[in-house]
């Protein structure tokens, strides 16, 4: 796997923040933008993918796939972005290698759409030359989690929606040289 070309981490205290956070981040995504999300359950990834959805300019409702594996949420041509991409939401939590997310055929819709993939990591990294990693990290009681002997962090104590994460943004390949404006200003702020 190939060394991040850039790192930027960032604060947010509130599912408010993750949500408006990943909508600046989708409003600079484009067709073609490949997004691995990782984090343990209740980390806030879907509500990231919601925040996406919403500066992509997709239809709303978006919920994660975790039982259907695919969800495709199409651009609305009366939303905020007519004529973007649709977002293609993925969750490979099931998946145990890179030849079961073959069989699910995101290369048919990965140069029309944003494809955006929950636990994705080392099972998508073939499908594009780019990518943008993002790790979303809750703090449980104001500790670091514990992680089980595979590094999957499971509490199912997920109601605490406002509390303090964590999200580290990797960049990968030529689409990703250069972290996005928005990550830049975003951390300025915040002090990172």
């Amino acid at each position: 796997m190939s060394e991040a070309q850039w790192e930027r981490t960032l604060t947010v205290t509130t599912a408010e923040q993750t949500h408006a956070l990943a909508a600046a981040v989708g409003g600079v995504l484009e067709a073609g933008d490949l997004l691995v999300l990782t984090g343990e359950l209740g980390a806030g990834k879907t509500t990231f993918t919601q925040g996406l959805g919403e500066g992509l300019g997709v239809r709303a409702g978006i919920i994660s796939p975790t039982f259907v594996l695919v969800r495709i949420h199409p651009n609305l041509p009366d939303g905020p972005r007519p004529g973007g991409p649709d977002l293609v939401h993925v969750d490979a939590y099931r998946l145990d290698s890179a030849a079961e997310i073959d069989d699910i055929d995101l290369e048919n819709t990965m140069d029309t759409a944003v494809t955006v993939v929950e636990w994705g990591r080392d099972r998508v990294e073939h499908l594009s030359d780019s990518r943008l990693e993002v790790d979303l990290h809750r703090s449980v009681g104001g500790e670091s989690p514990a992680s089980s002997p595979d590094g999957v962090f499971l509490d199912f104590d997920t109601d605490d929606d406002d509390e303090p994460r964590t999200i580290v943004f990797r960049g990968f390949g030529p689409r990703w040289a250069e972290a996005p404006q928005v990550l830049e200003i975003t951390s300025q702020v915040e002090g990172h």
